[in-house]
């Protein structure tokens, strides 16, 4: 599987969302998220501080800043994402295990 993905975001919508993603950053609910300290992909126990917002569907892939798109993730996890869905990240793991 290709890391490169062909985007024509919506720069409107990109913008839109981000807005919205800060706004859910500073509410009670996402606090309350972080203080459990749980990475949503690796299950690691993080400081809040080390944990990021991620949006399960990228918003440059349409995604949008609700509750329901948005967990807490470690850097590493994270960045190992990139722009992928969690189905193309099992698909890449079921590969990446497959025999020769």
């Amino acid at each position: 599987m290709s890391d490169w993905y062909a985007l024509e975001g919506d720069r409107a919508h990109i913008a839109r969302e981000r807005k919205k993603a800060q706004e859910l950053k500073r509410s009670q609910w996402w606090k309350n998220i972080l203080s459990k300290g749980l990475c949503h992909y690796c299950q690691g126990k993080f400081p809040a501080k080390e944990l990021t917002m991620d949006h399960i569907v990228p918003v440059a892939r349409g995604g949008k800043s609700t509750r329901g798109n948005v967990v807490p993730a470690c850097r590493k996890c994270n960045q190992e994402k990139k722009l992928s869905t969690p189905v193309e990240e099992a698909l890449k793991k079921i590969r990446e295990e497959e025999p020769n």
